[in-house]
């Protein structure tokens, strides 16, 4: 067994992590997670190992336990921590977007309502993708996160875990010979299929740079993302918040002359219309969040999610 703790850059209450679906897979129940913990395979190495992570619950001296019932060598401790420090944004600064965005009138009551939040991701960028991909055009988030898993089961490894298995994500060399008529046996579409086994080869091949795309700039990064195939403008837009990393870009996507994608959310959160709003207007909108895009949309989007439980919560009475 191998135990180790992590400190992360305050301010940062991961509780407020467990009202957003979307950062969480089909294994994880978030309600139960306050007292089990945040339990996820992480690769180290040539091998991935299950992790659960507890949070100390202090949102000004955030800290993190990690363990694990394998014990891990000081470097697999280490590269572990690399993934985790992603997955929950630990490095991730955000006191500057506190500071320059708090008399924001759309941002800055976001920031005050959900003092501590920082987005999480997924351990890699390619886990991300692969999620993205399988999930397109999907109403029904639950039925993408089982057919995610089951891809995850049939080229992941396959973990111990409480008695059965808990599988690992694919890596490229894992998913780059998989048919994709068989991972459209899974669930997902043949095209879906092709996207993730083409996706995988490039990424062998060395024309795809994962580790690149998560360091380079976010115009660069988004660019490249709208190249591979199975990602379009909007799915770009969404990975570019997928990099562990609190800035980003949101370009215009206009489709018969109406805004696409998030830069449209954003524009209509400001009360605007978002399919006659310039580039230079849009900039103005967000000028406080500048450096902290990807971050500060996460606000956004958990006030969107609070709102509507509690429409459903007054429907229901």
């Amino acid at each position: 067994m191998s135990q180790w703790s992590l400190k992360s850059t305050p301010p940062h209450d991961w509780y407020l992590c467990l009202d957003v679906n979307s950062y969480f897979d089909h294994e994880h129940d978030p309600e139960s997670m306050f007292e089990s913990g945040f339990t996820r395979p992480v690769p180290v190495g040539d091998r991935d190992v299950v992790v659960t992570i507890q949070f100390n619950g202090d949102p000004e001296a955030p800290e993190f336990q990690v363990y694990t019932k394998e014990s891990l060598t000081k470097e697999e401790i280490t590269t572990a921590s690399q993934h985790i420090n992603k997955i929950l944004g630990l490095d991730m600064d955000l006191r500057k977007l506190y500071d320059q965005a708090g008399d924001d009138p759309v941002l800055g009551p976001k920031l005050s309502s959900f003092y501590g939040l920082k987005r999480m991701t997924r351990a890699t960028l390619f886990e991300d993708i692969q999620n993205r991909i399988v999930e397109m055009q999907m109403n029904h988030k639950p039925t993408a996160k089982k057919m995610m898993y089951k891809i995850r089961e049939q080229y992941g490894s396959l973990l111990d875990y409480e008695g059965g298995t808990l599988a690992a994500w694919p890596r490229p060399h894992q998913l780059m010979s998989a048919d994709p008529h068989h991972i459209r046996a899974l669930g997902p579409t043949l095209r879906k299929g092709q996207y993730l086994s083409g996706l995988a080869q490039d990424i062998m091949a060395g024309t795809v740079d994962m580790h690149w795309l998560t360091t380079c700039d976010p115009t660069t990064a988004y660019n490249t993302l709208v190249k591979i195939k199975g990602i379009g403008p909007t799915a770009a837009q969404d990975l570019i918040m997928m990099r562990g990393r609190a800035d980003g870009v949101f370009p215009s996507n206009r489709q018969k002359n109406m805004e696409k994608g998030l830069r449209r959310w954003i524009i209509w959160s400001y009360g605007e219309d978002p399919d006659h709003t310039p580039e230079d207007r849009f900039n103005e909108l967000i000028s406080p969040w500048k450096g902290y895009e990807s971050a500060a949309l996460e606000f956004l989007y958990l006030n969107y999610i609070m709102n509507e439980k509690e429409q459903r919560q007054k429907a229901k009475t």
